[in-house]
């Protein structure tokens, strides 16, 4: 399966093409099989979720500057094929939506050498206020950016097989 690669709105006001993460699995990230512990595989995509939700204005500096992030309301990750120590992958973002208060997307995890989905992870997470530790609707700028990105990689997006699709209130 060939790798997608997504456009998302930059500081610099312009569309780049962006992998989300590269990883290349070290040691500390295999179990007893000689492949990538599961924990890992989730560790990695949750990197590469930070990554989109900082690009969304959700991530990790929305949530010291302005008190308001994501919080993760329910997970699937699907296992392909295996990674083994050594072996660099590569996480992209295959799926966006939203409704008011929730985010739902699925990243996926690609062999970077071999070109084989390893693994797919989807998620839905509510957009939260900090200080009321309250679910809230996302801000007009946030709506826009998800819009935009969105709206250009519609014709690379692959909405077959999603678990959550039905949770969004639109």
């Amino acid at each position: 399966m060939p790798t997608r690669m997504v456009k998302i709105p930059t500081s610099r006001s312009c569309w780049e093409i962006t992998v989300f993460k590269l990883e290349k699995v070290i040691r500390e990230w295999t179990d007893y099989n000689g492949h990538l512990n599961v924990a890992f595989y989730v560790h990695v995509f949750d990197i590469a979720a930070d990554i989109m939700l900082d690009n969304f204005k959700m991530g990790g500096l929305s949530a010291k500057e302005e008190k308001k992030t994501t919080f993760v309301a329910e997970m699937y990750t699907a296992y392909k094929q295996e990674v083994r120590l050594g072996e660099e992958v590569e996480t992209h973002l295959t799926y966006v939506d939203h409704d008011k208060k929730r985010i739902h997307y699925r990243l996926s995890m690609f062999n970077k050498e071999k070109k084989y989905l390893a693994a797919t992870n989807e998620v839905l997470s509510l957009y939260v206020d900090l200080n009321q530790r309250k679910v809230i609707e996302f801000g007009l700028d946030r709506l826009k950016l998800m819009d935009e990105t969105i709206k250009i990689n519609l014709p690379n997006f692959n909405s077959e097989n999603l678990f959550f699709n039905n949770k969004l209130k639109k």
